[in-house]
């Protein structure tokens, strides 16, 4: 049986395989290596407790399941390996800096200034509010980004106390107050999901969570949030 270190490598060979694939059929120049390493670094910081490797895994692994309604699969692929490579949970702007380094990417490997270009900044932009024009690609990419939210019960709480670590600077019944909101926002849409896809496989199971989240606050004082 190979041991954890072995399994771990092989896990990374297959999703450096992964991101090298849609280097190609993007027709990139020059090396995806150097990339990778640097996006692996960059979901393998410190303090990352839910917008990690784990995180981008998940996302590509929705992706998988919905790529037969995406029309630019590839693009939607390499917009979701960028879509947290910058992540602070201090700053405003971790969209629009994730954003622009797919673009320094692009313009690195000669596509920098076409569509493609285009459309992997305006889909990573769409995981700031997650709010895109139903069943589009751009759908696709708010849907897996959000898939967590419809996770069984156990999985959402560690989701939750993860993002609660995330944000242990803020003191906790500002942290409450503030997930609170969040919550709320997700549950006073007519659809959190954008696809049928989404939304048949996790948006009852999405209410549940986030309801009864909400319901539990008011138990614990809202700390846990």
């Amino acid at each position: 049986m190979q041991d954890q270190k072995g399994t771990e490598d092989i896990e990374m060979r297959l999703t450096k395989a992964r991101f090298e694939k849609v280097w190609t059929e993007l027709g990139l120049e020059g090396a995806a290596a150097p990339w990778f390493d640097r996006l692996m670094a960059a979901y393998g910081e410190i303090g990352r407790a839910y917008h990690n490797s784990r995180h981008l895994s998940g996302c590509l692994a929705g992706l998988d399941v919905a790529r037969h309604l995406v029309t630019d699969a590839p693009a939607v692929e390499f917009a979701l390996w960028f879509h947290d490579a910058v992540y602070d949970s201090r700053a405003t702007d971790n969209e629009e800096r994730s954003a622009d380094l797919a673009l320094e990417c692009l313009r690195e490997a000669g596509r920098g200034q076409d569509d493609l270009a285009r459309k992997v900044h305006d889909l990573v932009m769409l995981t700031k509010t997650h709010h895109a024009e139903p069943d589009t690609d751009g759908a696709v990419m708010v849907d897996v980004d959000l898939a967590i939210l419809g996770q069984l019960w156990p999985r959402f709480e560690e989701y939750d106390r993860a993002i609660r670590r995330e944000y242990d600077w803020v003191p906790a019944e500002l942290y409450a107050e503030k997930r609170r909101d969040v919550l709320r926002k997700f549950l006073q849409r007519n659809f959190i999901y954008r696809t049928r896809l989404f939304r048949e496989k996790y948006e009852a199971q999405a209410r549940s969570n986030l309801a009864r989240k909400l319901a539990l606050s008011k138990f614990e004082g809202g700390g846990s949030l």
